[in-house]
């Protein structure tokens, strides 16, 4: 069973636990950076980009998370988490991890009152997923190695660039399970 690990400092861990396990496989909270090495994938849940990066920063994190996506093995970012992966972010002077070949511009779809749910055709996943954006991001580029995987509105909300997969939404905070199998899936390939 592979093992899979949701960055613990903040946003919706509990939720994407769940998803893991419903997926069928092992899932641990990360919040010690030694933690990285037992893990066979890494899940960044949505939250507060800005925040999860104070706690990134301040609990050491930063160049363990850069060279565990190096190292192939796969990375999931929802929301929050795919700010986290872009290379770059409209707006700021620079990325955070920045291991995903994409721009991306926070809150584009609108503050918490603006928050809603669409049906998605994902590629490779689902062609009736239920999307919840919640002060949602979304990729304004992608580079020429990174494959689109869905849209909304002509707005790039998933995308995959090798063990890297990030999303504009929230996957965790439904009860359909089919995106994290998706990932679990590459778990298991790069594996």
């Amino acid at each position: 069973m592979v093992k899979i690990g949701v960055l613990g400092l903040q946003g919706a861990v509990r939720e994407h636990v769940q998803a893991v396990q419903g997926s069928g496989a092992e899932a641990i909270v990360i919040k010690k950076v030694e933690q990285l090495k037992d893990i066979d994938g890494l899940i960044l849940p949505g939250g507060e980009s800005t925040t999860m990066r104070r706690l990134i920063d301040k609990y050491d994190f930063m160049d363990s998370l850069k060279e565990f996506a190096h190292s192939g093995k796969p990375v999931f970012g929802t929301c929050a988490g795919l700010i986290l992966l872009a290379k770059n972010i409209v707006g700021y002077e620079e990325a955070h991890i920045g291991v995903m070949d994409v721009k991306v511009e926070r809150n584009s779809f609108g503050r918490q009152k603006e928050s809603f749910e669409e049906t998605l055709d994902i590629a490779g996943v689902a062609n009736d997923f239920p999307a919840v954006f919640i002060r949602a991001p979304h990729i304004v580029e992608a580079g020429e190695n990174v494959e689109i995987l869905a849209k909304h509105e002509d707005r790039i909300v998933v995308a995959r660039q090798g063990n890297i997969l990030g999303c504009s939404f929230h996957p965790e905070l439904t009860d359909d399970y089919r995106f994290t199998a998706y990932f679990v899936n590459m778990v298991k390939e790069a594996k």
